[in-house]
């Protein structure tokens, strides 16, 4: 396929898509997911890359699953080296979590664009809540154990599904459950990275096979996974992510967890008003059968002659 413009500027879009999920990754220590699906749902939209309005969130999410198996698995390296990963926790929980990634992606088959918005804006705001007005952690852990039994099942179906819907590695919340069960912050964090894992590669593996023979795909795309902007996203976040850590550590820790939470509500807001907003007229000609498609296109209104 030749190189076009347009082919160009979706790939610098992408790198700069990419660059700032980085840095973002990076200057808070979260997942790039909440940055990387808001931000290729916007260009794809904007960048008019050939798909479908209705599936370009399902890529969106589907490419972010493919970006964390990168980053998460050279985390969890960098963790392993320094013996902060529980793997006897990762082990017991696994079974379970992919359970719950599958269920996410059937779900997920039958939801629409806007469907998958509205979750990721509903779910990203109880993430913003968390890191504004943290008040499951107020009080400090409620447990001096993980959970096991039916409990671990249902707390692990349930991080394998909600993160799987809205195209996160599922740090923040595996971080939230550990230090509630009496885990030190460094071991939880370090173990969460490796769930981020376990979450994407069932994700990414199903996005694509759930998006297989899909047509309106933007091009580049494998299912609902989309290879160029994912590779753009891994290189250039590589680069950004030290710049991120380097101006954290400069920063308050109180400053910076408000500024977390205010960038996720922001987040949030944007992707629930892009949610309801009324679709375009492009939009409703795409979903109109073929004849009325020609007839709406063509129409020009009569003239009013007072009759």
């Amino acid at each position: 396929m030749a190189i076009t413009g347009e082919t160009l500027m979706f790939i610098a879009a992408m790198l700069a898509a990419g660059a700032l999920a980085g840095f973002v990754a990076g200057l808070f220590g979260i997942g790039g997911g909440f940055v990387v699906v808001p931000a290729l749902a916007s260009v794809l939209a904007l960048m008019g890359t050939g798909g479908d309005s209705d599936k370009i969130m399902h890529v969106a999410i589907g490419t972010s699953l493919a970006t964390i198996i990168f980053t998460s698995l050279r985390s969890v390296q960098a963790h392993a080296q320094r013996g902060a990963v529980d793997f006897g926790i990762l082990r017991s929980w696994t079974p379970w979590v992919v359970c719950g990634v599958i269920l996410g992606l059937f779900v997920a088959r039958y939801m629409d664009g806007q469907a998958l918005k509205i979750t990721f804006g509903v779910g990203v705001f109880i993430m913003a809540w968390h890191f504004l007005f943290p008040v499951l952690t107020r009080n400090g852990p409620i447990a001096d154990h993980m959970p096991t039994g039916i409990l671990r099942g249902g707390l692990g179906s349930f991080l394998g599904g909600y993160c799987t819907l809205l195209g996160i590695g599922g740090g923040t919340p595996a971080v939230l459950i550990m230090t509630l069960s009496g885990q030190p912050m460094h071991r939880a964090v370090a173990t969460a990275a490796g769930f981020g894992t376990i979450i994407a590669v069932p994700g990414t593996i199903g996005s694509i096979l759930s998006g297989l023979g899909e047509t309106g795909l933007p091009f580049g795309s494998i299912g609902y996974v989309n290879v160029i902007a994912a590779l753009a996203i891994i290189s250039m976040s590589l680069i950004t992510a030290p710049w991120g850590v380097a101006m954290a550590h400069s920063l308050n820790a109180a400053h910076l967890r408000g500024a977390l939470g205010l960038y996720l509500l922001l987040t949030s807001s944007l992707m629930l008003l892009s949610a309801v907003q009324p679709p375009s007229r492009e939009r409703l000609l795409g979903n109109a059968p073929a004849t009325l498609q020609t007839e709406l296109a063509n129409h020009i209104p009569e003239q009013d002659h007072g009759i």
